[in-house]
């Protein structure tokens, strides 16, 4: 890699001064991690796990080591080292858990497969991320089989009929490692590949030093320690799922009920069976919860304390609709994988005007202050620091900050210009009486609407649909017009089948100056996401093009 990129990627990686190489973390690797809270809390529960059907395994600290270890030692025979790269296609299991810590264990790194994806990207992540071993659950190796994977690559299996080539079978009688306390926090440990839209994804490399800076961070914000119990209902093949709620938990020696998959009815039940302190959600699934009038009442509020959401575009309106209903607090935060996961959060200590005026008083809910292990700033285009309230790109750094883009120097030379993380998202920030920046995300810089020459941020109109009686969730497409470059559209889920696309536009002609109305609405039974619950405006684009030569009335 070119030498002015390697420096501005070191850059990237200091925070307030202090350069990578001097942080001196609590633990040293995952491996040290683990072995510190089996000789201190053997027996205390480290994961709950509930399957499909909702039956429930608990496992403890010295359980859970101890088929970490054993499923090592399998890796271990199948050629794994440190330094290798293992690719998983699975979901939400304790099988899964076992099989990153024991990965992670051996110095080498996670490549998680998103099982919704097409063929296609699954091909492309298993042949660019030179990964050397596969471990596949019985339910995806048909698919996989169909799949250009490299011949080199060697698979085994979870939950297989075949004992010789499944993992835990294996391992019920393989010697277990023994777990290294040599420092590993500068081993590659996840490749993440991002869920970009257009081009091939790209692969988000992370190391030991990164996870545990945000779990340090984390833990520390949200006062997690070896007391709490947080509840995961993300998918951990992205970093939200693996970071915030089990890495963070592994760091502070908590729990974790970790959940198949999300489910609207068991969510708020099983927050209070388990005795939940803290759950991490995404907007799309408070959403669901809202619409859904879902029952919170057997909430005990002693017990639980708040929601983690982030991830995806939260609105005032579902924000503090969700509070109202609900009588929970949100506790709104912002970061990317490449940034680990968490960069910044709202205080959890605000009282109640406080929060809601962060949380309203902006046009956006505020993403929050910077987390300790880095800083956060407003950028122009040419790198320069922007002022409060002025609108320009968010940019990160600290210890948080990835190693890089792999095999992908064009991005990384781009990404890390000026010596910072450039997130690709618009923002802004305001101070508090105390001098501290809040920061807001207005949407995605190529997310943009520039009509008639002027950027409008998608967000904001967002807001106004999400706030319309009768609007379940709603979104703003820009599509190329042939008079202004682009103009705006909608595309609305009701659940009042009564209401009218001229309903929808008055309302927003009332609250909206015309040139961020939108100029037509389209109904659908539901917006594309990803995994995570972001927006993907880009793939309904096309569903205007009947518009592009349509004259609106002004």
């Amino acid at each position: 890699m070119d030498t002015s990129v390697l420096s501005n990627i070191s850059a990237a990686r200091s925070s307030n001064g202090q350069p990578l190489e001097k942080y001196s973390p609590r633990f040293r690797s995952i491996a040290e991690m683990l072995k510190h809270h089996v000789e201190s809390t053997p027996d205390k529960a480290f994961l709950v796990f509930y399957d499909e059907n909702g039956k429930r395994a608990e496992f403890s600290y010295a359980a859970f080591e101890r088929d970490v270890r054993r499923v090592a030692r399998v890796f271990q025979e199948f050629g794994l080292e440190s330094g290798d790269r293992l690719a998983t296609a699975s979901h939400n299991h304790y099988d899964t858990i076992v099989v990153y810590v024991a990965c992670w264990c051996l110095g080498a790194c996670v490549v998680p497969l998103n099982m919704t994806e097409d063929n296609n990207r699954l091909e492309y992540i298993l042949q660019s991320s030179e990964a050397t071993l596969l471990v596949c659950r019985q339910e995806y190796v048909e698919r996989l089989r169909q799949c250009d994977v490299p011949d080199t690559m060697k698979w085994l299996q979870l939950e297989s009929d075949q004992e010789e080539n499944d993992v835990f079978s294996l391992a019920h009688s393989a010697a277990p490692i023994e777990l290294s306390q040599q420092s590993m926090l500068r081993n590659e440990c996840l490749i993440v590949y991002t869920s970009g839209t257009t081009g091939p994804p790209k692969g988000v490399v992370l190391e030991q030093v990164n996870m545990i800076a945000d779990a340090e961070s984390i833990a520390a914000w949200h006062g997690i320690d070896s007391h709490t119990r947080m509840m995961c209902v993300l998918p951990i093949h992205h970093v939200n799922g693996t970071i915030v709620t089990h890495v963070t938990p592994l760091f502070a020696g908590a729990s974790v009920v970790l959940n198949r998959k999300f489910s609207v009815s068991k969510f708020f039940e099983r927050l209070a069976s388990e005795h939940v302190n803290i759950v991490s959600v995404v907007p799309t699934l408070l959403a669901f919860l809202l619409e859904a009038k879902a029952d919170a009442s057997n909430i005990d509020h002693s017990v639980f304390r708040h929601i983690i959401c982030g991830a995806g575009p939260l609105t005032c309106e579902l924000a503090s609709s969700f509070e109202r209903e609900f009588d929970l607090r949100i506790v709104h935060g912002y970061g990317l994988s490449e940034t680990t996961c968490y960069s910044c959060f709202i205080p959890t200590d605000l009282n109640e005007t406080e929060h809601k005026e962060w949380q309203s008083s902006y046009g956006f809910p505020s993403i929050g202050i910077p987390v300790s292990n880095n800083e956060m700033a407003i950028h122009d285009a040419n790198g320069n620091s922007l002022s409060e309230g002025e609108r320009g790109e968010i940019v990160i750094r600290g210890a948080t900050v990835m190693k890089e883009y792999f095999n992908n120097e064009k991005a990384n030379a781009s990404t890390f210009a000026h010596g910072w993380f450039r997130s690709g998202d618009e923002g802004f920030f305001h101070r508090d009486s105390s001098g501290r920046p809040y920061f807001f995300i207005t949407g995605r810089l190529k997310e943009l609407i520039i009509r008639g020459g002027v950027n409008i941020a998608p967000l904001e109109i967002d807001e106004v649909l999400c706030s319309i009686p009768g609007v379940s969730a709603g979104i703003c497409v820009g599509f190329p017009h042939d008079m202004y470059g682009e103009e705006i559209g909608a595309l609305v889920v009701v659940s009042d089948k009564d209401l009218s696309e001229q309903d929808i536009l008055e309302t927003c002609r009332a609250q909206l100056p015309t040139s961020k109305c939108p100029k037509v609405v389209l109904f659908t039974e539901e917006l594309p996401v990803t995994s995570t619950g972001k927006y993907q405006r880009n793939k309904v684009k096309h569903l205007f093009s009947e518009f592009q030569s349509t004259q609106f009335p002004k």
